[in-house]
């Protein structure tokens, strides 16, 4: 049977699922922290609770991996919809109190459908469009943001909660309705299983393997960039009084957007390693990351760090994700994806829980210059680890699966 397009139908109702359910977390991630602090929550205290998110993700990914492969994606989706959308719900009726263990669960489903989504996306698509369909798949996940955060704002700032609570939860129940009939695979993967001794060989692979170390390490310092931003941004630009948070977001989800729909197709889907490009997409990073910790004195041009930033955020991720789908075996892809993702979630946790505590001992402009030391160490190693990146020898390891 031939294999799917990445923009065909079937695919295309993906995606809108996808966006669909990142739109809720779209209007959370700005409301909470807003609302935390009118409700007397120090920084610290607001780091945690959003990095709890990403923490629950980065426990859960590989798990979920295994779940997935072991039962398949639609069965896992159609039930983790469900927890979703009470989740939705209770945001809406519960309090501040509630927010933590709020974030906890929601970060836990996030773990399961990203998973399901990517891993459905992977098996389906052929070689030469996988980077495609993952790049597609990150585009979808970032729309929400060309239009959530600002409207989640506007509400704010007008007073609005009830209007939020109601979108909040039509939005549960629209994506629910929209996962009921997505077209992912239902069937399980051969041999996967769900043991304990499994999962501890793949998450020591982390240490013992170059190329899976240099890639989560990559990912865990540009999202602990995104989540500094996603986190703070708005508390940021309103205690000083400058700039616009909404303006800010949306130009960046502008930006990642444009990027991921008209350079789908230059995302390298060979299964090469492409040290070039990682390393002027850090560079891109960390020049955005500069421009914030200056935004009093940058003027207009702190702007452009919405660029800069969004152009990182765009092309890393997909990037390193089709470049790992190639090395790494059929029969352990699912569990060592998932600990790939989790750097992404370990980063965007770190962005809350590390970079509050350094925001409240000394100033947001001195925790995003931070944020730019990060992406030059993460520059460093690719630079350290080019040839060894660039010879496929690395890879044997993961060809021969899980002894």
């Amino acid at each position: 049977m031939r294999a799917p397009r990445p923009l065909s139908i079937g695919f295309i109702r993906i995606y809108v699922l996808a966006c669909l359910f990142f739109t809720a977390n779209a209007i959370l991630t700005v409301i909470l922290p807003l609302k935390s602090e009118m409700e007397g929550i120090g920084k610290a205290e607001i780091g945690v609770m959003m990095g709890a998110y990403m923490l629950f993700c980065l426990f859960l990914r590989p798990w979920a991996g295994q779940t997935v492969a072991r039962f398949g994606a639609l069965p896992t989706m159609r039930i983790l919809l469900i927890v979703h959308a009470c989740g939705l719900v209770m945001f809406t009726f519960f309090g501040v109190a509630s927010y933590l263990p709020l974030r906890a669960l929601q970060g836990a489903v996030t773990a399961f459908f990203s998973m399901a989504m990517q891993m459905g996306i992977v098996d389906a698509l052929s070689d030469r469009d996988r980077a495609q369909g993952v790049s597609l798949y990150a585009l979808s996940t970032m729309l929400p943001q060309l239009f959530g955060p600002i409207m989640a704002l506007y509400l704010w700032e007008h007073d609005q909660m009830p209007i939020i609570g109601i979108t909040l939860v039509a939005l549960g129940l629209l994506t629910w309705l929209c996962g009921l009939s997505a077209p992912l695979p239902s069937t399980s993967t051969k041999g996967a299983t769900l043991t304990i001794t499994d999962m501890m060989k793949s998450v020591s692979q982390l240490w013992s393997n170059r190329i899976l170390f240099v890639c989560s390490a990559v990912m865990l310092t540009a999202s602990i960039t995104y989540g500094a931003i996603m986190t703070f941004l708005p508390l940021y630009m309103q205690s000083i009084e400058k700039g616009d948070a909404g303006l800010y977001l949306m130009l960046q989800a502008a930006v990642v957007v444009f990027c991921r729909f008209a350079l789908r197709k230059k995302i390298p889907s060979d299964g090469r390693w492409h040290t070039g490009l990682i390393a002027v997409l850090l560079l891109s990073a960390a020049a955005g990351s500069l421009l914030l910790g200056i935004l009093q004195t940058a003027g207009p041009l702190f702007y452009l760090s919405a660029i800069c930033n969004g152009a990182a955020i765009a092309l890393i991720y997909p990037t390193l994700m089709t470049y790992l789908s190639f090395v790494l075996s059929a029969n352990s892809r699912h569990v060592l994806l998932g600990l790939f993702i989790s750097s992404y979630d370990l980063g965007f946790s770190l962005g809350g829980l590390m970079m509050g505590p350094l925001a409240e001992r000394f100033s947001y402009s001195q925790m995003y210059t931070c944020c730019a030391w990060l992406s030059i160490a993460a520059l460093i190693i690719v630079i350290g680890n080019k040839n060894k990146m660039s010879d496929r020898s690395n890879s044997t390891f993961f060809k021969s699966g899980m002894s």
